[in-house]
């Protein structure tokens, strides 16, 4: 592996570590990087599918399953238990994912992407319309859950939620690697590049974009339980469209080709929105589809691309350097 390969791989994760010093030197964006990072978990469910060329404008789906899921369990008990409540939203995301994949992996492109859009507004609807469960358009409140059976106070709980949520940020980011560099991973891959000759070599492709379907939902399902979990509300804006839309903004923008382009992409993106927001409320929508715009015109292959672009220009100058010199020597110069 070269250098530059080397920097790419680690870049994602030395940026992860240096968030860890965020709660010592500047407090105030803790909770804010806390709700970045856990949607970074959908955008990079979001980016394991479009490894296979398939886009979801509906996994917004699984976000909110697991949140409310959680939200339930947390109400039902007092409070309950962080990781129970982790586990058991993580769990329905991806069992619903199995059950509603099996159909959904017939497809393809903006069938596939349309059918994810329908499963997830008509869940949206059954939020809003049955507000004696779930509390319709005002949500549900989230109650604090302990951690490790210890009750904390808000305070302490904020920061032990950073710096789990950094954590499961960096094991879904190394299982999620490990996961596209498997054979599994790269019949995915192969479904994007040539779907026909991977059926000829007797896999079913169904079978391998539900596994990564139901990975993708599971990784979704995690971000929900976090992000309800630090916001300590659930409503149905969580499966709403423009929140699937979002995913696939920041997807597109950190880099769809690489994991480390979920966490890129959402850093990036809270960035841009949140100043965005403070300095130009009435247009800030329009700034983050400006942005968007120059990324796709300029840096198809988002933020990871264009530095892996800039890497690679700066390691050849000065192999360019030496080539003139060399010729000049030859030369007789």
């Amino acid at each position: 592996m070269t250098t530059r390969a080397q920097i790419l791989r680690v870049l994602p994760y030395a940026l992860l570590l240096a968030l860890a010093l965020v709660p010592q030197v500047y407090p105030a964006a803790q909770v804010l990087l806390t709700l970045a990072l856990a949607k970074s978990l959908a955008v990079l469910g979001v980016i394991v599918l479009l490894q296979a060329g398939q886009v979801s404008f509906g996994h917004a789906l699984f976000f909110a399953i697991a949140a409310y899921a959680a939200a339930f369990l947390g109400n039902s008990m007092g409070g309950g238990e962080i990781v129970l409540s982790l586990v058991l939203g993580t769990v329905c995301s991806a069992a619903v994912a199995l059950v509603v994949g099996v159909f959904i992996v017939r497809y393809r492109h903006i069938f596939f992407g349309m059918l994810n859009l329908a499963l997830s507004m008509i869940f949206f609807s059954f939020l809003e319309k049955f507000y004696h469960v779930t509390g319709g358009s005002d949500g549900l409140s989230v109650a604090r859950p302990r951690v490790l059976g210890m009750a904390l106070e808000r305070g302490p709980f904020e920061l032990v939620l950073f710096y789990g949520t950094l954590g499961l940020v960096i094991g879904a980011l190394v299982l999620t690697h490990r996961f596209l560099s498997s054979p599994v991973g790269q019949m995915m891959r192969a479904i994007k590049t040539n779907e026909v000759r991977l059926e000829y070599l007797g896999v079913s492709a169904r079978n391998v974009l539900l596994a990564g379907y139901v990975l993708s939902a599971a990784l979704c399902g995690l971000g929900g339980v976090l992000m309800s979990t630090a916001q300590g509300i659930v409503t149905p804006e969580y499966a709403w469209w423009v929140r699937s839309g979002e995913f696939v903004f920041i997807a597109i923008l950190g880099g769809a080709g690489s994991v480390g382009g979920a966490v890129v992409g959402t850093l990036a993106y809270e960035a841009v929105k949140t100043y965005a927001a403070a300095f130009a409320a009435d247009i800030w929508q329009m700034i983050l589809g400006v942005v968007l715009l120059v990324v796709i015109l300029f840096a198809p292959n988002g933020l990871i691309g264009l530095f892996r672009s800039w890497t690679r220009r700066i390691g050849s100058a000065p192999e360019r350097t030496g080539d003139r010199a060399g010729d000049r020597v030859g030369a007789g110069e």
